[in-house]
């Protein structure tokens, strides 16, 4: 899979015991960044879930307050597929609107139990994050449902024209339905 937009992928090319060897040096030195890196390129390539989920918790413990926003808490089996979907989305003109994921718990419903909720916000994500989670003008599935931002697959939507995150909201929103994941949102 090609490096998606927004989010490094330096060690695409190398060997996955490299990589490995790169994750316990990285982690041994508290490199979140390079950590994170090794562990996103790991995850990327269909590492077993169980590997990510130790890997990343390796990293909080070790380097917590140095993680990019863009990689997740937790395991999520679909997220290459997320990131090759939402790549598929392109903005031509700059503005000061973004396009953003929510990660989603339906672990009480069957079925995978993560989804998606779409949203584009003139506002910083973290900061409309916060504020579904606040219950200011919150949509209901982020509000009972969210768990995190999923910063990583919509980076290179960030900062673009109003209208074309409101096509691209909708856009991302079918393409990643369609593609079997669960999603709300995306109006």
């Amino acid at each position: 899979m090609p490096a998606p937009a927004g989010v490094p992928r330096p060690w695409l090319r190398e060997t996955r015991e490299a990589i490995v060897g790169r994750l316990e040096g990285a982690l041994a030195g508290r490199d979140g960044a390079a950590s994170a890196a090794c562990i996103h390129e790991l995850w990327m390539r269909g590492e077993m879930g169980l590997n990510i989920e130790r890997a990343l918790d390796q990293l909080w413990a070790a380097a917590a307050d140095s993680v990019p926003e863009w990689l997740p808490t937790r395991h999520v089996e679909w997220l290459p597929l997320a990131y090759e979907v939402a790549s598929r989305c392109a903005a031509t003109h700059r503005g000061r609107s973004s396009v953003y994921l929510v990660l989603l718990d339906f672990s009480d419903t069957a079925g995978d139990p993560y989804g998606l909720y779409v949203g584009a916000t003139a506002a910083d994500p973290v900061l409309r994050f916060e504020q579904h989670m606040a219950g200011i003008r919150s949509a209901g599935s982020v509000r009972r449902r969210g768990l995190e931002l999923l910063a990583g697959p919509a980076l290179h939507l960030r900062g673009i024209a109003r209208a074309e995150a409101a096509r691209i909201e909708v856009e991302l929103a079918e393409a990643l339905g369609a593609a079997g994941i669960r999603v709300r949102g995306g109006h």
